[in-house]
Formats: structure tokens, C-alpha cells, sequence
């Protein structure tokens, strides 16, 4: 039959809605308004504030915080949250804080590993299948696209975009955005080239993978500013799906991107 299991050293308020198969150890505090999904494991000494989602088959080690006030003196403790997905490992001493009304909810997408004292600021966005490498820390309303694998140290300023299967050097200060595909690393952060050992791991053919390179190698070595490159580079040849998604990401981007 299934159950919760509850240390009885832990306090968890009865309003709290927790589903089958959940684990949560000695000394962890977790308030009314908390939603935790089945199978999803809790280490000691957590702590989940209001408006704490989380989703089934997570497991969450020790001293995590989760869902306490965004660090934004505009905030005025409104109803906002903490959203987190399915299959997640959330190590030691990460805190995720919840939004401002700017977005309401703070969210991290499934299957994220997300390792030692990591912090994940207000209005976040999150994908799935990343990586936050010790000690990784974003501000407020960054957005981090699927597959990004952030190093150890790394650092990213607020309302950055981080691209889809990037990679970002481990103590790399990031302050504009990451194009998808690519490693940016450095004290000077720059363009390195593109992720070529994440993406044979994730099983892009040859081709896709050809054509990614190429396309950067035109836009950033062909002596055009980016605006320039990206035309030129659409009169000689036709963008297929995968081009035309970094091409409007590039067009798109807030904060203007890396380049060599």
C-alpha cells in the first residue's frame, strides 16, 4: 500500500498536499501551501516556503530552500511560486526563490541536476535536461534553454538568455546572451566554437551538427557586424529549421550576444 513517510522530527503542515510514495527526513520544514508529487524524496533540513510546486520523482538531498521571497526590494509579498518539474536531483545548500509579479512563477523545467549551492533567482526560466554545475549562480529573469550545461563558479547576469545545448566554462562571468550551440568561457568571456561532444552525445547526425558550425564559422569570421553576416549569409544560402531558430534567436536577443 502506499504511503507518505514523514520523520516525526520533521514539521509539515497538514495543509500541505503530498502524493504517494513521498519521503521527507528529520528537520525539514515545509508550510501550508506546498504541493510535493509522488515518489519525490526530502533530504534533512530543508526548507519549502509557500508556493512551493514540485514535481513526482525528485530527489532532493539537504538544506535546499525553496520558494522564500525573491531578493528584490520592489517586491511587496505578493502570491507568487516556485514551480519545479519532474525527475529532478536538487543537491546541498541550492536555493530557488520565487517570483515577482513580473512573472508570477519561478520555473525549472525535468530532469535537471542541479549540484551543490547553486542558487536560482526570482523569475527564472529553467528547461530540462541541464546542468548546473557547483556553485552555478543566475539572477533575476534569466532564461536557461534546454540542455545548457553551466560550469562551476559560472555566474550570469539578470535577464540573460542562455541558448538550447550550450555550455558555458566553469568561473565565467556571463552578462549578455548565449547563442544555442555554443561554448562560451573565458575571464573575457568570447565564442569558442560550438558544443560539438554534447551534441554527438544527444545523437545530432553529422550534417545538423556541420551545418551549425558552419553557419557560426560564416557569421563571426566573415568580417561582417552580425546584422550583416546573418543577411549576407541568407543570400547565399537557404536556412533550414535549425539555422532559422538561431537566426531569430539572434535577432531576438535583449542583450546582444558573444562572439570570437
Amino acid at each position: 500500500m502506499s504511503e507518505v513517510f514523514i520523520h516525526p522530527m520533521a514539521i509539515v503542515s497538514p495543509k500541505a498536499k503530498l502524493g504517494v510514495n513521498v519521503k521527507i527526513d528529520a528537520f525539514t520544514v515545509i508550510k501550508d501551501d506546498v504541493e510535493i508529487g509522488d515518489n519525490t524524496i526530502v533530504g534533512t533540513s530543508n526548507y519549502f516556503d509557500d508556493g512551493v510546486r514540485i514535481g513526482s520523482n525528485c530527489n532532493i538531498f539537504h538544506h535546499v530552500v525553496l520558494g522564500t521571497a525573491p531578493q528584490d526590494l520592489k517586491y511587496n509579498n505578493e502570491k507568487t511560486f516556485v514551480e519545479v518539474g519532474d525527475n529532478n536531483t536538487i543537491r546541498e545548500f541550492v536555493a530557488i526563490n520565487r517570483a515577482t509579479t513580473a512573472t508570477y512563477k519561478t520555473v525549472v523545467g525535468s530532469n535537471n541536476l542541479i549540484m551543490e549551492y547553486c542558487h536560482i533567482a526570482h523569475d527564472c526560466k529553467v528547461g530540462s535536461n541541464t546542468i548546473f554545475s557547483n556553485t552555478s549562480q543566475i539572477a533575476g529573469h534569466v532564461h536557461v534553454e534546454d540542455w545548457v550545461i553551466l560550469g562551476a563558479f559560472s555566474k550570469v547576469h539578470q535577464f540573460c538568455i542562455i541558448g538550447k545545448h550550450s555550455f558555458i566554462g566553469g568561473d565565467t562571468k556571463i552578462v549578455k546572451d548565449i547563442v544555442p550551440y555554443a561554448i562560451v568561457s573565458g575571464i573575457d568571456p568570447k565564442f569558442e566554437g560550438i558544443n560539438y561532444i554534447g551534441l554527438k552525445r544527444r545523437g545530432f547526425d553529422t550534417s545538423t551538427i556541420s551545418e551549425i558550425s558552419n553557419f557560426y564559422k560564416f557569421l563571426f569570421n566573415s568580417g561582417y557586424n552580425t546584422t550583416d553576416g546573418i543577411n549576407k549569409y541568407l543570400e547565399i544560402h537557404q536556412a533550414n529549421q535549425t539555422i532559422q531558430e538561431i537566426i531569430d534567436f539572434i535577432n531576438n536577443s535583449p542583450r546582444g550576444i558573444y562572439r570570437h
